[in-house]
């Protein structure tokens, strides 16, 4: 009769929940989806949705758990989406839109916050982008949206807060794109002057896995989860990936392709790059550091060019693409405009090359049958993964552990043999690999006195399968990686 840990994922499209016991064993899970407002450059959600929606996946998850079960329940934390801010009242209680983390009203403040303190950036290893959720509090700030009476909050903060019944501190994961200085473990006082922010309207910053408070009586009303849960600081959804599988050894990398690309490796140091394009998250244990970046591309291009594709069943399909694989055409696939990572473009275009000419998606649509259209996103996805692992490489990152990937792009056996066979390196996919089982591990290793992270996620994660490369495809996809590198080459978004 082991403990239980809940995991909770806010993520673009759902909130998951996922409750599992000592063994890495899931007793239940739900997800509910959540609703996006996009309009030209901006991309907003409802906080209040954040917590009704949550509670609504953890509800049903309880419900389908006996009492004793629930009984044995031990702790939450909370993954969300990295740079998505709003702004709470003394109660934590949004108040306003949730800005999310690829919304860009703010581009035009990216510069100045680039040189609201070069030396601490350049200390960090970052670059501001404009995307991040620095510029976004200045934005906030001059648009009259921060008071004495409103504070910043992240994503997960707004659901902790509705849990535990007051404002409560936020975690340096979730913390690092407004600014925290990871190194120094303050507020850049300077910089925020220098924007017109407060650093009053900030939240108090915590190591993840600090207990923030204990669950209330409302959230017990709402959901039926226990008064007096402990509530762990989380981190951000990439580095919850990285905790449910366990990808925690040096030299160790783990992709996510999920809406967008995320990948996050494991470094004794912070890791820096010429073009700021890396960003290195403090890992909750050992000194190390999780060093990595968020690209654009991911299952989303997939989604919003080819809506009704069947992803995980495209796999028979794709296998029947015989001779014309050599034929796919070489491709970025954004599906809007900007690139974070490993390339920072905000201007950046999509693209498919046809013929020598470059097509948006939305236009290849109508050039290419669907199975090749596919197929030349699923590459070009695997494209950018290989040059993110070299570009790691070159920064100085060990890259040679184990490589792990999660998020629903791994559920097309046909791309995740591509993957390997363009890398030349084995995969392994976790059972389990939800932002949620990563929180539910992290909740574990806080709420549990003598454990490391490490053994706590070892024992918790559960390989489900492992993908090994071939040595036949790999002439074809080496060369088709060499085009894709010319062709970014020739648009001067990189130096081959």
């Amino acid at each position: 009769m082991t403990a239980l840990w809940i995991g909770i994922d806010l993520g673009t499209q759902s909130a998951k929940v996922s409750i599992v016991d000592d063994e890495g064993s899931v007793a239940a899970s739900s997800a509910v989806p959540v609703v996006s407002r996009r309009m030209g450059d901006r991309h907003e959600q409802d906080p209040q949705d954040w917590i009704n929606q949550a509670g609504a996946a953890l509800a049903v998850a309880l419900a389908s758990l006996p009492s004793t079960a629930v009984a044995r329940i031990a702790g939450v934390s909370i993954c969300a989406t990295s740079g998505t801010i709003t702004t709470v009242d003394a109660a934590g209680r949004p108040c306003s839109a949730g800005l999310m983390y690829d919304d860009a009203r703010a581009e035009a403040i990216g510069p100045e916050a680039n040189q609201s303190d070069p030396v601490r950036w350049a200390r960090l290893g970052y670059k501001i982008q404009p995307t991040w959720a620095l510029p976004k509090i200045a934005w906030l700030a001059r648009n009259g949206l921060l008071s004495e009476k409103r504070w910043v909050a992240h994503q997960a903060d707004v659901l902790a807060s509705a849990i535990v019944g007051t404002r409560v501190a936020s975690d340096w994961s979730h913390s690092l794109k407004s600014g925290y200085d990871l190194l120094a473990l303050e507020w850049p006082v300077s910089a925020l002057d220098a924007l017109g922010i407060d650093p009053d309207q900030l939240p108090s910053v915590v190591a993840p896995g600090t207990e923030l408070g204990r669950s209330g009586a409302w959230w017990a009303d709402v959901t039926g989860l226990p008064v007096g849960i402990p509530v762990f600081a989380g981190m951000t959804d990439g580095c919850a990936a990285q905790l449910s599988a366990a990808t925690l050894g040096l030299g160790d990398w783990h992709t996510t392709i999920g809406t967008t690309m995320v990948l996050k490796g494991v470094s004794n140091r912070i890791i820096i790059d010429d073009g700021g394009a890396v960003y290195s998250h403090r890992a909750p244990h050992d000194g190390l550091w999780f060093p990595g970046g968020a690209s654009s591309v991911g299952a989303g291009a997939i989604t919003a060019t080819l809506p009704s594709i069947d992803l995980a069943g495209a796999s028979s399909r794709l296998s029947g693409l015989g001779h014309r694989l050599s034929s796919i055409p070489t491709s970025y696939p954004l599906a809007g405009t900007g690139e974070r990572f490993p390339v920072i473009r905000p201007d950046a275009p999509g693209f498919v090359t046809v013929d020598g000419i470059d097509y948006s998606l939305s236009a290849a649509v109508t050039l290419l049958d669907p199975d090749l259209l596919l197929a030349s996103i699923m590459l070009g996805i695997a494209c950018v993964e290989r040059l993110s692992l070299e570009m790691m490489a070159r920064a100085g990152a060990a890259v040679d552990g184990t490589l792990s990937s999660s998020g629903g792009g791994t559920n097309n056996e046909w791309w995740t043999q591509l993957r390997a066979d363009l890398l030349g390196r084995t995969i392994s996919i976790p059972r389990s690999s939800e932002g949620s089982i990563g929180m539910a591990i992290l909740a574990a290793w806080a709420g549990t006195a003598g454990s490391s992270l490490p053994e706590t996620a070892s024992r918790m994660s559960i390989v489900g399968r492992v993908v090994e490369p071939r040595s036949a495809p790999a002439a074809l996809w080496n060369d088709r990686y060499d085009r894709f590198v010319a062709e970014l080459g020739s648009k001067n978004w990189i130096t081959p």
